[in-house]
């Protein structure tokens, strides 16, 4: 009796073992990990939960070292600049060529709007890159209420702009009347999507391109000194997603331009 519950206690102390590792491993390799939300300070107003997560602080940050580098950069402007003033420069010229080419003049007492956009989204995509950080911007509530935000703005905008005009924007001016039946729904429905293509297109892009990221590593740690195949990939793809972050703070930024000229001048 005695040596079978030590057998027992053995066998519960080997299970007990192997769950906990199959349990890490798990966790080494979960891809979806890395989205989850938690809160850093519970708070609650009124029934509602406003709670400061991870996410919230994330983007708190994305804020700061966005107006630190330009501040940083511009503080003390020279003939000559040095590094931070470079890159102030280069990407005040990346918006403000953006607003030129798509809006032209009108779209200049817009630009701090479409440029702090940019910052905002380029430095939480970018950021998002660094090991235990967090990408608000893999997250579809978070796109979506910008780009919902912008559609809203843009509408108002054209509205308040054009009157009843505005509503040229579905049926384009000098076309025949009977092709209404056609154009008007096709481009009502082309119009009222804007803000879900908008969003997704970012959510998607970081959202895949994270989990790749943590797929491939999860691979490598897994298969040991035989993880040099995937540990090459993975390098490579994140050379990639860097170049995707910044890319997408581009064209997110770009189609809001391109909607405040619509908006502006219509067809």
């Amino acid at each position: 009796m005695a040596s079978t519950g030590h057998a027992e206690t053995a066998h519960a102390a080997v299970a007990h073992h192997a769950a906990d590792a199959a349990h890490h491993s798990d966790k080494v390799i979960d891809p979806l990990h890395q989205f989850q939300i938690w809160s850093i300070l519970d708070i609650h107003v009124a029934g509602f939960n406003v709670s400061f997560t991870n996410s919230a602080l994330w983007m708190v940050i994305a804020a700061v070292v966005g107006f630190g580098i330009m501040r940083l950069g511009m503080r003390e402007a020279e003939l000559v600049p040095g590094r931070m003033q470079n890159v102030a420069e280069m990407l005040y010229g990346i918006v403000a060529n953006m607003i030129r080419d798509n809006v032209g003049d009108e779209g200049k007492k817009y630009f701090p709007l479409v440029f702090s956009l940019f910052l905002f989204i380029l430095f939480g995509n970018v950021l998002g890159m660094i090991p235990y950080s967090f990408t608000f911007t893999s997250h579809l509530v978070v796109t979506f209420f910008m780009a919902a935000v912008i559609f809203i703005g843009v509408t108002i905008l054209g509205v308040v702009r054009h009157g009843t005009h505005f509503l040229r924007l579905f049926f384009p001016e000098g076309a025949p009347a009977w092709t209404a039946v056609i154009l008007v729904p096709i481009e009502l429905v082309s119009y009222l999507s804007r803000p879900v293509s908008l969003s997704v297109r970012l959510f998607a892009n970081m959202m895949v391109g994270h989990t790749l990221l943590k797929v491939l590593g999860g691979f490598a740690v897994l298969m040991g000194a035989a993880g040099i195949l995937p540990l090459t990939l993975l390098v490579g793809i994140t050379a990639l997603e860097f170049l995707v972050a910044a890319l997408q703070a581009y064209v997110f930024t770009i189609l809001t331009c391109i909607y405040l000229h619509d908006a502006i001048h219509l067809h």
